[in-house]
């Protein structure tokens, strides 16, 4: 009998384009706590990991890297 290839399955929002590019500083409020103590904040659905924020900071942040499904920043302005 032939042995079927199981195919990996890719979510779909990898292959999404990301709505922050490396570099870009943007306006966000942050929204919760990481199990990290990051802040996390969410463009259109993207989550930012931003270390040293906390719940309801609304920060200037620079974007220092991208993954497929979150990236992360470095405050710039509190």
């Amino acid at each position: 009998m032939a042995e079927k290839k199981r195919r990996r399955k890719i979510k779909p929002s990898y292959l999404l384009p990301k709505p922050v590019s490396v570099g870009d500083e943007v306006d966000v409020e942050i929204e919760g706590i990481s199990k990290r103590g990051e802040g996390v904040a969410r463009i259109q659905g993207y989550v930012i990991f931003i270390p040293n924020t906390k719940p309801g900071d609304k920060v200037r942040i620079r974007i220092t890297s991208i993954k497929p499904s979150f990236a992360t920043g470095e405050v710039i302005e509190a």
